[in-house]
């Protein structure tokens, strides 16, 4: 073999060799690239990813501060309906405490009262003897009516009449304008035992709470549900003795 042959070999195992090289060096690139563009498709869905996370988070955010203040509105709004209710319930019950002075006022309705009152409270009590405290000013009222309660009163419990002794501490007068902010009685009595273990308070204010609060539903009902508010305050202004 000659010098030329021996160089074309050469010259083809340097091709070959070179075109091996070229085809591995190609391999290498495809595979890196395709190793890059997997890589650089993970990352992106890894940042998408953490974005509609952050996303979703901010929006949960969103919504529960839109249902906190919307809860705050509506409770503000409750409490404000809440508030009316009370006003106006407690007017009502200012304007039937004003009525219950007319009571007391005429005498001759505000004795026999006071006579039914104080016989349902020794009914009540059921005490051989008692004492009975009431305004000042109802003292000769409740004087002149202590026989026929306490026959009335032995009459339908079939006891002998009960002795009462009027107290000479009094209940407080009527409210005025001299004592607008202080403790007062618009009428009727308290009777209590002797050793003042029971009491039976049978004012006319006590009455009216009593009437109040048993009527307190239906008034609710009517004020908020209709226009009949005339028609709810005698209910409180007159107080049934057998209610």
């Amino acid at each position: 073999m000659n010098d030329g042959d021996v160089s074309r070999q050469i010259q083809q195992m340097v091709r070959f060799i070179r075109q091996e090289a070229e085809e591995k060096a190609n391999e290498i690139s495809v595979s890196a690239e395709e190793e890059f563009n997997i890589e650089k498709l993970q990352l992106v869905e890894a940042e998408k990813k953490k974005i509609r996370q952050e996303y979703e988070k901010k929006e949960k955010q969103v919504e529960v501060r839109k249902k906190i203040e919307y809860s705050m509105q509506l409770n503000a709004s409750r409490i404000k309906v809440l508030q009316a209710q009370d006003d106006v319930v407690n007017e009502m019950k200012e304007s039937a405490a004003k009525e219950l002075l007319n009571v007391s006022r005429d005498h001759h309705v505000y004795k026999t009262l006071l006579k039914d009152v104080i016989v349902q409270s020794l009914v009540r009590l059921k005490e051989p003897a008692v004492l009975l405290r009431c305004r000042k000013d109802d003292v000769p009222l409740v004087e002149s009516v202590l026989d026929s309660a306490k026959e009335e009163y032995a009459s339908k419990v079939n006891v002998h009449p009960p002795e009462i002794f009027i107290d000479n501490v009094h209940l407080p007068p009527a409210p005025s304008h001299h004592n607008a902010h202080g403790p007062f009685c618009s009428g009727g009595v308290v009777i209590a035992s002797r050793d003042g273990k029971i009491v039976c308070e049978n004012t006319l204010d006590a009455r009216l709470d009593v009437a109040f609060n048993k009527k307190l539903p239906e008034v609710l009902l009517v004020v908020f549900f209709g226009d009949t508010f005339p028609l709810v305050l005698p209910c409180f202004a007159w107080l049934h003795i057998n209610s």
